[in-house]
């Protein structure tokens, strides 16, 4: 191979890595291959190759392209571990724990597999092994924050808060609106993190963070807040609960974040609030670790948000229709986005085909997104595949205080582990929580059928294995033909 053959190769390897960060995948991917014509044996060629298909779901191909890559560099960490995270990805966790510990065998000390290798192990409910190695990474490298947050969240959902919600200030969501904040606010910022400050007589900003059910179940804390003397309590959120906030308990003001571009993005604020003019910021998720909670004082004093009577009359005359029958709220599937979507969510409907054999039941979809029943005007693909008969409101749901507006005219809602839990929970509506045996979230903690954090109306039903959904809804038929049976209330 002479010299203009490898220069070649190796501007189309940069090239390549050029187009992939730009997000031109199939481009990316045929400056790869030319690369590879030119010159069969770089293993970083295959291995780039190898995560760009991965990424796009194309797992024989890519572990093709891990193969030759690792033939012709054995000794490449990265890359056996990407090849090792991917096999955990299709759930094939013997063949990816034999590549975690043939790295470690080579390298005891390698700190991003012993993360990476302690999430297996976490998946597989072998915590105490995970734990052990998220352990070692950060006594190797304590500011390894992948490591830290993966050790939060194994902590948190075994209920231990203390240094459970210590570890959590290592997420990747404080991090980026740590970036955003800085980006936006002019040099030096006027305004300060609260990190436990005297808060008598000064002015704090909640701030968005993360999906809508985390800003829906830390927005308790605004009262507390309040009760530590903060003269001015608001909050900047999603749009879609900025009607549904305008009620919260302890918040003097209220305004929408209608616009995110991104790490390198810019905040499109309201002309309302002005970050500068409070003496202070806080993270939603980092509020439970600032006061102290733990699973005996999570503040869960029901409810904390409200719908006026006057927002429940647009929905009164459809949702009378179900007359004397027991009316039931129902969400199947979460944002397509999330992380365990996969898991968390009932993507295959015919699950539900049992709850059709409860007689006294009216249910009502509050599906939104992903799974809704219509599509404009027209029944989608999820209506034809529903096994049961469902009365579809998502055309009248429009945001979250909508959605709200129903629950608190329903008996019980139904749900997967989305945000319409937390909401239901926080308006103190009875609510039956459906949950994966697969990385379930942690703040339903571990063994429980109930929640602290919904304390009296929240019931969880978590599969004995995962992807058994039968079983779940096989659980659920049967207590809502005992709620049938007796006064129709959850």
């Amino acid at each position: 191979m002479n010299s203009d053959t490898d220069t070649r190769a190796e501007a189309l390897f940069y090239q390549a890595n050029d187009l992939m960060a730009q997000g031109r995948l199939d481009a990316a991917e045929g400056a790869f291959r030319q690369a590879l014509q030119l010159e069969p044996d770089l293993a970083e060629v295959h291995a780039n190759l190898a995560w760009l298909l991965a990424q796009q779901g194309r797992y024989a191909e890519a572990e093709v392209a891990y193969r030759q890559a690792l033939q012709l560099a054995p000794d490449n960490f990265h890359i056996g571990l990407n090849f090792a995270v991917m096999l955990a990805e299709q759930k094939r966790f013997a063949e990816a724990e034999r590549c975690y510990r043939q790295i470690l065998a080579q390298d005891a000390d390698n700190v991003p597999t012993l993360s990476n290798f302690g999430v297996l192990l976490a998946s597989l409910r072998r915590d105490d092994e995970a734990e052990a190695c998220y352990r070692q990474a950060l006594a190797l490298a304590p500011d390894y924050r992948k490591a830290a947050y993966n050790l939060a969240y194994l902590l948190l959902l075994h209920g231990r808060y203390e240094e459970g919600w210590r570890m959590l200030e290592a997420r990747d969501g404080l991090q980026m609106l740590q970036n955003l904040l800085h980006n936006h606010l002019p040099d030096p910022p006027f305004v300060q993190r609260w990190q436990g400050q005297d808060l008598v007589g000064k002015s704090i900003l909640i701030l968005f963070e993360s999906g809508h059910g985390d800003m829906i179940q830390f927005a308790r804390y605004a009262s507390l807040l309040k009760r530590r003397g903060a003269a001015r309590v608001a909050c900047l959120c999603h749009p879609a609960l900025k009607r549904l906030f305008s009620l919260l308990d302890g918040l003097d003001g209220l305004d929408g974040l209608d616009g995110l571009g991104g790490l390198g993005g810019a905040w499109a604020f309201d002309e309302d609030i002005r970050i500068n003019d409070f003496d202070y910021w806080v993270a939603p998720l980092s509020l439970p670790g600032l006061f102290g909670t733990r699973v005996d004082t999570i503040p869960a004093d029901l409810p904390y948000l409200y719908t006026p009577a006057q927002a429940r009359q647009g929905y009164a005359d459809i949702i009378n229709m179900a007359g004397g029958a027991v009316r039931v709220g129902l969400v199947w599937q979460g944002n397509a986005q999330f992380y365990n979507d996969a898991e968390r969510s009932i993507h295959d409907l015919q699950v539900l085909q049992p709850l059709a054999t409860i007689p006294g039941v009216h249910f009502f979809s509050l599906q939104k997104g992903p799974g809704e029943l219509h599509a404009g005007d027209a029944p989608s693909a999820a209506r034809a595949a529903m096994p049961l008969t469902v009365t579809d409101l998502a055309p009248r749901i429009h945001d979250f205080a909508d959605t709200a507006a129903i629950i608190m005219q329903l008996d019980l809602v139904l749900t997967v582990d989305t945000a319409v839990a937390h909401l239901a929970g926080a308006l103190g509506k009875p609510c039956w929580v459906m949950l994966p045996a697969y990385q379930p979230d942690w703040r339903w903690l571990t063994q429980r059928e109930d929640s602290p954090w919904y304390p009296g109306v929240m019931r969880l039903f978590r599969q004995s294995n995962a992807g058994d959904w039968a079983g779940v809804i096989q659980q659920v038929c049967a207590q809502l033909a005992v709620l049938v049976a007796g006064s129709g209330r959850a």
